[in-house]
């Protein structure tokens, strides 16, 4: 992921839009700052996970397959919920696998058939990130009122419906 830290300035933006005068230089500096601040909040979930030795990927199968009633999903599934490729799924599944943490069961009926579950030393895993993951959440949200959420959200709901504006 590429972090833009030297966020553009209203002036620089000004000088762009001499060259571009189509531009809407709030637009474009409000949304350089959305970004900036998704990949920061990114990082430090990357880094909060680092600390237990997992990655975001991992990290995502792990509670998918935790959500899962019997613990299990396929990997197809898993990579859709995911968002990502089948063949970085099996690359996530094949570090949990080599750690312990979840096992592949390959079905009777059907040898090619493959479903991943949640091992006893994966769920151990996420018994000790979870706790830390829940209590470093809510300190960063602390730093929002119910109402400075609930407007966030909303609004992060109204701009990803309107992504098909970048196509």
């Amino acid at each position: 992921m590429l972090l833009l830290k030297d966020l553009p300035t209203k002036n620089s933006l000004l000088k762009l839009s001499a060259r571009y005068p189509n531009a809407d230089v709030e637009a474009i500096q409000e949304f350089a700052t959305i970004l900036s601040v998704a990949s920061d909040l990114s990082v430090a979930l990357d880094r909060l996970l680092s600390e237990h030795g997992l990655m975001q990927g991992r990290w995502w199968v792990l509670i998918l397959l935790l959500r899962e009633d019997d613990l299990t999903s396929t990997p197809s599934v898993l990579a859709e919920k995911v968002g990502v490729t089948k063949a970085t799924m099996t690359g996530f599944i094949s570090g949990l696998q080599r750690e312990g943490l979840v096992s592949r069961l390959t079905h009777l009926d059907d040898g090619r058939m493959v479903t991943i579950k949640l091992t006893s030393l994966g769920q151990q895993k996420l018994d000790q990130v979870v706790p830390d993951y829940y209590r470093k959440v809510g300190l960063l949200m602390s730093a929002l009122t119910q109402a400075q959420r609930f407007s966030i959200i909303e609004t992060m709901k109204i701009l990803d419906s309107n992504t098909d504006a970048m196509k």
